[in-house]
């Protein structure tokens, strides 16, 4: 497990993007580094823990500041990178 955070700021995002972009941010991480989420949108309060149960990855803690989301994640170790798609 690393002591590393990354963040990742998807405020005024409305679904599907913050889930599309934490994905995308986690399949750039090594397993065990950790991903701070902050959303403002209500469904990733939904979404993003359902991701993590489908992909792998451990939700440390959800909480909400103000009218934020915040998500700490730590990705998951039967993971492996995925190849980045091209965007069309």
């Amino acid at each position: 497990m690393s002591d590393d955070v990354r963040r990742l700021d998807l405020v005024g995002l409305l679904c599907p993007l913050p889930v599309l972009k934490s994905r995308k941010a986690l399949a750039r991480l090594s397993a065990g580094t950790r991903l701070e989420v902050v959303a403002s949108d209500p469904m990733s309060e939904i979404d993003i823990p359902h991701m993590c149960a489908e992909d792998g990855h451990r939700l440390l803690d959800q909480r909400r500041v103000g009218h934020l989301a915040v998500f700490r994640i730590e990705r998951g170790a039967d993971q492996e990178k995925r190849p980045e798609k091209p965007e069309t």
